[in-house]
């Protein structure tokens, strides 16, 4: 969920930051104000092209920022992506100016920023570390989805369709997935041992030398740790010698040790407890302390006996050692992974020398693990089909709802052969749609208008959402905006519950439409945003009724220059901007009272 999003010399922006919260957050402001412009700034954080076009004149640099929140699936899949990447998932993530809080994704966090400086370079930075732009695209999916007409096509690729098909059937992929890895990691077996005559022969000598020099050296598991440390006592055996028979005089053996002193305090203390009980427990503390100290004094003694100093065996444990150093250079870098690689080279070599046999060990495997893997995905195949014809009618009622009459189908493509293999099963899924009566079936990324395209994909998330919500009953309410700088325990552990929630951004989706059209894309907007968090750029009076959150950008001009801003508005406030959308610039009582009414209606 996006919870703030922060802009400094971006476009017409001088600087401005806004916070979002869960359920319907409407956009509105007067055409030209800049609308759109956030949208963009998000598109950016997310992956998009940047150019210094979008750096405000005068400025060196633009920079945008986001905060996200994220829990569940979502932040397991982007700790992957942080750790794939060598990013921290836990760092200091206050900016210069401090504006942004020090988390870590521990805590459902997620702090994003990118720079653009002219000439067209930039930077990125994740948690307040280096960063790529790749590696924006691949937290994307898992931050927020745009919908407008040139960002929904970089989203809406093959593996998106499928799995938008899949979320609305409810569909398990992961035994299919665990199907084709095991089918997979036979067939690669059975490659290895099929490669040519020529380079196995080559690879069996190199082999064979390996696993006998290994097995030559009779490794033990922790053997190096161990020859360091007698290393140690062999090189200095004459230092600690005589460190011990010291110890042991002083703590045993001389006439003022520390075991003969306490022995004569012993006995004085034995004289005052004659006279003043009191003195039993100190005597009993006494006792406990001498025969510490003589323990420990046996200890050196018996260890002293131990010492030989003896350059021979030195000698015998740094060439061993040295031996040790070669082989975790060549096979390490550990003793154990050394041990590891023989072993694994060993067994290499047993299935060459019965590579017949192997083989058709193998092939008999693989067969039986591509009938299984056929047997899954083509019970997920079928069960994709059937969800197909629902939701193709779902979602063209909810289309032909929102002013296009027009015809959804989805084509779902099966081929069994090998080649189509994949861990998400043998079928390829194409959405396709005419926009209007008598034209063509079209894919639907191919629609032109942003419009139309934002409202089917509006569509088709409500009627996604909607089989989902029949599933698994949801009880989430749209939250309240607040600061990542100032939430407190309690507002921040409800935040992280609303968190699990999609970002999803609709822009350009009133255009043409009006009337019973748009107040039923506000519905459409407000169902949706039950489970996800929804942002709408909107001119549509009807639909900003709708919002949970209702946002105005202006464009104002202060000492020359123009600037654009965004403020949240409650209220009167907001009642007096529905109005202005409803009337114009010249506001009259009648606007005021239709706008209390239809907020009244909606809200």
């Amino acid at each position: 969920m996006l919870v703030e999003l922060r802009l400094e010399n971006y476009a017409v922006i001088d600087n401005a930051a806004v916070e979002f919260a869960s359920g319907l957050n409407l956009l509105t402001g007067e055409t030209g104000a800049g609308k759109s412009i956030l949208i963009d700034a998000l598109a950016l954080l997310l992956g998009d092209k940047a150019s210094s076009d979008v750096i405000r004149t005068g400025a060196e640099r633009a920079v945008v920022s986001a905060v996200f929140e994220c829990t569940g699936g979502a932040e397991a899949a982007i700790a992957k992506i942080l750790e794939r990447n060598g990013l921290d998932k836990s760092e200091d993530r206050s900016l210069e100016d401090g504006s942004l809080e020090t988390g870590s994704l521990e805590d459902g966090s997620l702090i994003v920023r990118r720079e653009i400086a002219a000439g067209g370079k930039g930077r990125v930075f994740v948690n307040n570390q280096a960063a790529t732009v790749s590696v924006l695209r691949q937290l994307a999916p898992y931050l927020a989805n745009i919908h407008a007409q040139n960002e929904s096509l970089l989203s809406f690729d093959a593996s998106a369709r499928l799995e938008l098909l899949d979320g609305f059937a409810g569909s398990q992929v992961e035994s299919v997935g665990a199907a084709y890895e095991k089918w997979k990691g036979i067939r690669a077996r059975i490659a290895d041992l099929e490669q040519g005559e020529q380079d196995r022969l080559r690879l069996v000598d190199i082999w064979i030398f390996q696993k006998r020099e290994i097995e030559d050296a009779k490794l033990h598991a922790g053997e190096d740790e161990q020859l360091e440390t007698e290393k140690r006592v062999l090189a200095n055996a004459e230092k600690i010698y005589n460190a011990a028979i010291h110890a042991f005089d002083l703590l045993y053996e001389g006439d003022a040790s520390t075991s003969a002193s306490l022995r004569s305090a012993q006995k004085q203390i034995e004289e005052l407890a004659r006279y003043e009980p009191k003195f039993q427990e100190a005597l009993a503390a006494l006792e406990t302390a001498r025969i510490s100290v003589e323990d420990v004094g046996a200890t050196v003694r018996d260890y002293t006996g131990g010492i030989h100093a003896s350059p021979e065996h030195l000698a015998e444990v740094e060439d061993r050692l040295a031996l040790l150093d070669r082989l975790k250079r060549k096979y390490g870098p550990t003793l154990q992974d050394v041990i590891n690689f023989g072993a694994d080279v060993a067994r290499k070599l047993s299935e060459i020398e019965n590579k017949d046999e192997i083989l058709r060990e193998l092939q008999a495997e693989l067969g039986r693990a591509g009938e299984e893997y056929l047997r899954v995905a083509r019970t997920l195949s079928k069960k994709r089909h059937e969800a197909a014809r629902k939701l193709e009618k779902l979602v063209e009622a909810e289309i032909n709802d929102l002013a296009m009459k027009s015809t959804f189908r989805i084509e779902i493509t099966t081929v069994e052969e090998e080649g189509n293999w994949t861990a998400t099963g043998i079928d390829q899924v194409v959405y396709l749609i005419a926009t209007n009566p008598g034209e063509p079936m079209r894919q639907l990324e191919h629609i032109a208008s942003g419009g139309e395209l934002s409202r089917v994909m509006l569509a088709l998330k409500v009627s996604v959402d909607g089989g989902h919500a029949a599933r698994t009953p949801s009880s989430a309410k749209p939250g309240t905006p607040h600061s990542s700088a100032q939430r407190t325990s309690a507002q921040r552990t409800s935040a992280q519950r609303t968190s699990a929630q999609r970002t999803m951004v609709f822009d350009e989706i009133d255009i043409g439409i009006g009337g019973r059209a748009a107040e039923s894309v506000g519905k459409k907007l407000k169902l949706l945003a039950r489970q996800n968090q929804v942002l709408c750029v909107t001119h549509l009076p009807q639909i900003a009724t709708f919002a949970d959150h209702h946002y105005v950008v202006e464009k104002k001009e202060r000492n020359g220059r123009t600037s654009t801003s965004i403020r949240a508005v409650v209220g009167e406030e907001r009642t007096e901007e529905v109005a202005r959308m409803l009337s114009g610039a010249k506001l009259t009582d009648t606007s005021r009272k239709h706008a209390e009414q239809m907020i009244k209606a909606n809200g």
